[in-house]
């Protein structure tokens, strides 16, 4: 049997994703191969590159715990209105983030890695989505995670490459193409107990986009329960921080835990992937 992570993305709510990790760990749950999406490429780099079983999972806790909001979108007022001039391509530049990833990543290309590593990206000028499985590994998880308009978009060979969410923020597809026939899928949720809008263009878009792509994945895990044995970590819920404020870090990763842990125990009933993913709110 065939075990595939599927990592979504979810911007500062990926840390939710480090708590799901070392709750599956504690169980000697190990992926034979892994496919992420934005931060679910970032988290799945640094579990790629780990050998089984010494995964320094503290450690990717402990960076999520230190993340700061200008580490992954600096402000630039000067390229914010440039970007809005129609000048640029982005609003936030991608030196940050593409030094953060290099920073952490601790294999040159993807095919060196210890668990094979699979990063989702979308074609720019077609749609298409691109599974980025060997090359250079910052190149490949920075173009995953090459959210549009907000960071510019990731030339890999002739392709111009931006967020693997725009086609499939979950790529439940893309493991079962490579084989995987018990997947564990690990969603960061979304802010779905927030009592008033996000502050901020950036913050707005990214709640926007989260709220779409989960919808997205209640549909897929529909159309692959019957195809593989699918299990859908459920995330922390409520939400109540913005997928753009990194400072919630220590407790996004106790709440992932502490629920993967609950719902592994069957102290949370397996309602399916909908109950936590579609839209609802927290009165």
């Amino acid at each position: 049997m065939t075990t595939a992570f599927v990592l979504s993305g979810g911007a500062a709510h990926g840390a939710v994703q480090a708590g799901m990790l070392m709750a599956l760990d504690e169980r000697n749950i190990r992926p034979d191969l892994i496919v992420g999406t934005s931060v679910g490429a970032i988290n799945g780099a640094w579990l790629a590159g780990h050998p089984p079983g010494d995964s320094d999972l503290a450690g990717l806790a402990n960076l999520w715990r230190s993340l700061k909001r200008s580490q992954v979108f600096p402000t630039r007022p000067l390229l914010g209105l440039r970007g809005f001039l129609g000048q640029a391509r982005n609003l936030v530049p991608a030196g940050p983030l593409r030094r953060l990833v290099r920073q952490h990543v601790t294999f040159e290309r993807l095919e060196d890695a210890h668990v094979p590593l699979h990063a989702l990206a979308a074609d720019v000028l077609t749609g298409e989505g691109v599974l980025l499985s060997t090359g250079d590994t910052v190149d490949a998880v920075v173009a995953s995670a090459s959210i549009p308009a907000v960071f510019p978009p990731v030339k890999i060979g002739e392709r111009y490459l931006m967020d693997g969410g725009v086609v499939n923020n979950t790529p439940i597809c893309q493991a079962v193409e490579l084989g995987a026939d018990r997947i564990w899928v690990m969603p960061t949720g979304y802010a779905c107990a927030l009592t008033e809008p996000p502050a901020g263009a950036l913050a707005m878009a990214l709640h926007g986009v989260m709220m779409m792509i989960n919808q997205r994945l209640g549909g897929d895990v529909v159309t692959y329960e019957s195809q593989v044995d699918l299990s859908v970590v459920p995330p922390p819920c409520p939400i109540r921080t913005s997928p753009a404020d990194f400072s919630h870090g220590a407790e996004l990763i106790e709440r992932g835990h502490d629920t993967a842990v609950a719902w592994l125990d069957g102290n949370i009933p397996d309602l399916g992937a909908a109950v936590f993913l579609d839209p609802h709110h927290h009165g």
